[in-house]
């Protein structure tokens, strides 16, 4: 079983661990042991723990998962040289990565909180000679996109690495809309689940717009509340949220 090595322990790098631990082994690399106590409890899969100071990245497969803004130091505290380097950091350059961590390869990725279930949507981009074993990795978490450039990859960052918290805000108002109308909260939980659960299928093999054409009859209650989220921007909203958040990620 190959070995992925995580540099950092936080809820993303636990998410994909989540993912990877039926087909791989796991080491996990941080600053602190009772963290990395609780980061195998959570995994509930045991892991072989290292504490960051002068650990030896040579001819290892790493996965980076720390913040951005802790590039140099946690570069600093690590020797040798890695075989390829995964880093999920949003909006860090592959050019900054190869400038303060020695490695053959650098690959960037950008998976969601979905990973934790195995359905995470992952883009990535990178050095070309190691695609196909990226792909191979993460697909073992969802499903997978390879890009063409870094641009890409951190507008797919706003889509897809983002992604999870719109339809969140999404799925809680409709549940909070039916709840006004008298629903029972549970009842509006569990219906809310249900509808994701269904479009997330139905959306799979058609284009948006031909499903809403088939839902929306004339003059009908679709049709109705379909205005009032035209009157209330919503379409303009989420086309703002990705500019937004994919500048955010150039200026990370």
């Amino acid at each position: 079983m190959k070995t992925i090595t995580f540099i950092g322990n936080g809820n993303m790098a636990l998410s994909i661990a989540q993912g990877l631990k039926d087909n791989y082994k796991i080491e996990v690399v941080g600053r602190d042991i009772k963290k990395l106590d609780l980061f195998e409890k959570q995994l509930n899969t045991k892991i072989e723990k290292y504490l960051l100071n002068d650990f030896d990245i040579t001819k290892k497969s790493l996965l980076l998962c720390i913040k951005p803004a802790n590039v140099e130091e946690v570069s600093n505290k690590l020797k040798g040289e890695a075989d390829v380097l995964y880093s999920v950091l949003a909006g860090t350059s592959l050019e900054k990565l190869n400038r303060y961590f020695k490695t053959k390869a650098s690959v960037r990725a950008m998976p969601n909180l979905a990973a934790s279930v195995g359905a995470s949507m992952t883009t990535l981009t990178g050095d070309s000679n190691s695609k196909d074993e990226a792909l191979r990795l993460f697909n073992a978490i969802g499903t997978t996109q390879w890009l063409n450039s870094e641009k890409e990859i951190d507008i797919a960052t706003a889509l897809a690495g983002s992604g999870p918290a719109y339809l969140a805000l999404i799925a809680e108002a409709l549940s909070d809309g039916a709840v006004k109308q008298g629903l029972k909260r549970d009842d509006a939980m569990a219906i809310m689940r249900g509808l994701f659960n269904g479009f997330g299928k139905l959306i799979q093999n058609e284009h948006p717009a031909l499903l809403k054409d088939d839902v929306m009859s004339p003059g009908g209650t679709t049709a109705a509340g379909y205005a009032a989220l035209e009157e209330g921007n919503v379409r303009h909203a989420c086309v703002n949220a990705i500019e937004k958040a994919y500048k955010q990620a150039t200026e990370l």
